[in-house]
């Protein structure tokens, strides 16, 4: 699955300095800096601040991993979240500062500046052409981080690369992650990843979605089931992020883009999107005992959730958390 090819970076203009004609006035880099009609992605290398300002954060990651690997005269191995920026595998909470990159293992070359260096050594790490670098597979991605990120946030990204209804299908499979790791020496972080890996699914569309479903569970509510599509009377086919079918209780998680984004209606005021979403909630709760809705952020504060969820009527195991 790994032959998919990496998403490129983003239709940004970028003025590079060993470009320009004119050298760059250091006073007027300043002042462009400053006023937010240039932003710096990597030394040397400034987008068009607007277009910047407009990029998601997996884009803006993508596009500085771009320009700071394209200054590097000797070949090196995109890793880790540097990598799953190119494969489109989103990540919970801010993207790092640094870029990652493996090394082989030997002295010097340490983190630094711009790039943070994995020196892991390069043995049994699947990697795939890069330009005139490398980037790591998606599988190795998602196993990197599996063996490296904090639980919830591991799991996040595993489901990214393992999303089925992802355009051109999921990136890798949780056999194509266990295969690359049992082919070399157990390595730190193998039993994080094992238990990663165990409660990775490929129904997440999203990190948030990802967070939801393990902060719910954590707090002792049943396993739904991901991606619910059911026709309802009126012909609608409908999705839900989470259906919990012992109890017949549907549950969507939202994000306040869904009502802003061109994707879902680029000729369509918010306003309408609104309206539309309402009638489509009105309709499946006539079909359903219990309905919940969730903002994204709302994964933050598991006691919000768990007095949504106790509210509209869905039994939890385990009492309410304190705080």
């Amino acid at each position: 699955m790994d032959s998919v090819v990496v998403k490129p970076p983003p239709d940004v203009h970028v003025a590079r300095r060993r470009d320009l004609v004119v050298p760059a006035d250091n006073r007027r880099l300043k002042r462009l800096l400053s006023s937010g009609e240039w932003h710096r992605v990597a030394p040397g290398a400034f987008a068009d601040g607007r277009q910047w300002r407009d990029l998601t954060a997996i884009d803006r990651h993508r596009l500085r991993v771009f320009e700071a690997i394209a200054r590097l005269p000797s070949p090196t191995v995109v890793s880790q979240r540097a990598a799953a920026a190119f494969w489109d595998m989103d990540v919970l909470g801010d993207w790092p500062s640094q870029i990652d990159v493996t090394t082989a293992r030997a002295p010097g070359g340490r983190s630094g500046g711009v790039f943070r260096r994995h020196a892991v050594g390069l043995e049994g790490v699947d990697r795939i052409a890069f330009g005139h670098h490398e980037i790591t597979t998606a599988a190795q991605t998602a196993l990197d981080l599996a063996r490296t990120l904090p639980f919830m946030h591991a799991v996040a990204v595993v489901d990214q690369a393992l999303w089925a209804d992802r355009d051109g299908g999921a990136l890798t499979t949780k056999e194509e992650i266990l295969a690359l790791m049992t082919a070399t020496a157990p390595r730190r972080g193998d039993v994080r990843a094992r238990r990663v890996i165990d409660a990775a699914e490929t129904g997440a569309a999203n990190v948030r979605e990802t967070q939801t479903r393990l902060v719910i569970a954590a707090l002792g509510f049943p396993i739904p089931r991901l991606q619910e599509r059911r026709v309802l009377r009126s012909g609608r086919l409908v999705f839900g992020d989470m259906y919990f079918p012992e109890h017949d209780h549907w549950l969507e998680v939202d994000g306040r883009g869904k009502y802003l984004s061109p994707q879902f209606g680029p000729d369509r005021r918010p306003a309408d999107i609104v309206i539309d979403e309402k009638n489509r909630e009105n309709e499946i709760r006539r079909e359903v005992r219990g309905f919940s809705r969730l903002e994204a952020a709302d994964a933050d504060h598991p006691g919000r959730v768990y007095d949504i969820l106790v509210g509209d009527g869905l039994p939890p195991a385990k009492p309410r958390p304190r705080g």
